[in-house]
């Protein structure tokens, strides 16, 4: 097998709860790597830590990662021919080989219990010492070994490392990377209960399903020279490897899930588009040298080039994802925007009178411009459905106007927008009739404008009056005002 004729890459995760939006990144880098270089990109299920898996977790990692666009050749849910891809259905895979290395001396037994290695770690952390596995079954020969096993002993099968000397290894990102041989463990390669670990497991697969460049974060450069070691025990060719780097949040913590929702599906149901999210992830530790931001992953195939990933942590930004969400948003077709909307208006639509599809989507082209995410919609939009606003009537006051100044203006408006026929209630006709008067008369707009805003809406922040007036139609907008020059009459005169 030759990797560089022939491009394999793999997303490889555990069933153990949602995608993180780390292994997004992870999923995402794989499979523009994969795009880019004209290869394939397999799923495989690595479920080897059962005591940790979820029941559905690998159905819902399929479906969310349908969702976000990125599509598998290969995988447990669409086969292909380097199957099976779940690892819980290739024991008799995993025992061949750590066969083979005990076979070759490249492994061995260790009967050790968990009392003795737990014994063992705390006097060696009392002694200030690296908790490190002792190698005490290392050289027992084939007669201890035998009679351990046939009295029915429990054991793990380690990897022999070397004991002295250095290991070098080879990082696309860092370059040769340097370790030395007395610094590592003979780690365990075969638990107890004949299930792999995942560094051994890992190995085998990734050469067996002719894996060519292993993507993953660089919290496992740490076990880099294991994996190394094991592809020259067995005499394989090794992958690239690219350690993409850690995500950090602004603080500059480690993004971890008790800081924040940082699951994929939590960021789907706020109401973050896919589009958004990919884009966010290929930015997170990777820039196109034109430095552009806003890009599609077509664009980010087209653009990327492996060299560019930096090896320096990757900060995660929510401003920023927002600030791409919001983006994605307004460009984003009024039906197709409508449609993504619908579920977070469903308290609003069945308690409203105006449900018609047009009214909705009028409502939702005057936010398009001001949402972040789609669950916004549902607060930024309540006072279009609610048939008595409820808000404090000094919001109502400009500035240092008095009330009855407030009245006096609101009154005008009523009687402006009163002469507009019904036929012609339009953002322009509603306007052009308070505009034409107001610059007529030199009169101050905030003094009008604002009053009117907060009469419509009952907020501070909302679209512009004229727009929310044509949406919500003459007769409520009328209503609305008229209630409001009410709830001024019953505010105390020292207001």
């Amino acid at each position: 097998m030759k990797y560089s004729n022939n491009i394999r890459l793999r997303f490889a995760p555990s069933p153990t709860g949602f995608l993180h939006i780390g292994s997004l990144r992870t999923a995402l880098f794989n499979y523009v790597i994969a795009k880019k270089l004209g290869g394939k990109l397999i799923l495989r299920i690595e479920d080897t830590d059962q005591k940790r898996e979820v029941e559905g977790a690998t159905e819902k990692l399929i479906n969310i990662l349908d969702w976000i666009g990125i599509k598998f050749d290969e995988g447990s849910h669409i086969g292909g021919d380097f199957g099976p891809y779940t690892q819980s259905q290739r024991q008799d895979v995993y025992k061949k080989y750590s066969d083979k290395l005990l076979k070759n001396n490249k492994a061995y037994y260790c009967f050790c219990t968990s009392e003795r290695l737990q014994k063992m770690r705390e006097d060696q952390q009392a002694k200030k010492l690296a908790p490190r596995y002792d190698k005490k079954c290392r050289n027992l020969n084939e007669k201890e070994i035998n009679q351990k096993i046939k009295s029915g002993a429990k054991f793990v099968i380690r990897q022999k490392m070397p004991l002295d000397g250095e290991i070098k290894v080879f990082d696309e990102l860092r370059g040769e990377i340097k370790f030395q041989a007395k610094d590592l463990e003979d780690h365990v390669l075969i638990k107890s209960n004949n299930i792999p670990t995942y560094q051994f497991a890992s190995v085998v697969d990734d050469h067996l399903m002719e894996v060519s460049h292993v993507v993953r974060g660089d919290e496992w450069i740490a076990s880099f020279p294991k994996n190394v070691l094991l592809y020259q025990a067995f005499g394989w060719e090794i992958p690239k490897f690219i350690h993409t780097p850690l995500i950090l949040n602004k603080e500059g913590g480690k993004l971890s899930k008790r800081q924040g929702d940082v699951t994929v599906e939590n960021y789907k149901d706020q109401g973050y588009l896919p589009e958004a999210l990919i884009n966010f992830s290929a930015l997170l530790g990777w820039h196109p040298k034109d430095e552009k931001e806003i890009l599609s992953l077509n664009e980010t195939i087209e653009k990327f080039n492996i060299k560019d990933i930096r090896a320096s942590s990757a900060v995660f930004d929510p401003e920023k994802l927002d600030y791409l969400n919001g983006y994605y948003i307004r460009k984003m077709p009024l039906n197709k925007l409508t449609e993504l909307c619908s579920p977070y208006l469903i308290k609003q639509t069945t308690e409203s009178r105006q449900q018609t599809t047009e009214f909705i989507k009028k409502v939702i082209s005057l936010e398009q411009e001001r949402m972040k995410k789609l669950s916004e919609i549902g607060e930024l939009t309540e006072f279009f459905f609610v048939d008595k606003l409820q808000y404090e009537p000094e919001l109502l006051i400009w500035k240092k106007m008095s009330l009855e100044e407030v009245k006096n203006n609101l009154g005008k408006i009523y009687t402006l927008l009163e002469k507009i026929p019904k036929q012609s209630w339009t953002n322009n006709s509603i306007q052009e009739a308070i505009m034409t008067y107001l610059q007529a008369k030199e009169l101050k707009t905030g003094e009008y404008l604002w009053p009117m805003r907060v009469a419509l809406t009952g907020r501070k922040a909302s679209p512009g009056p004229f727009d929310v007036a044509e949406v919500l139609g003459k007769e409520k907008s009328l209503e609305r005002i008229d209630l409001s020059r009410n709830k001024l009459c019953n505010v105390p005169p020292q207001l």
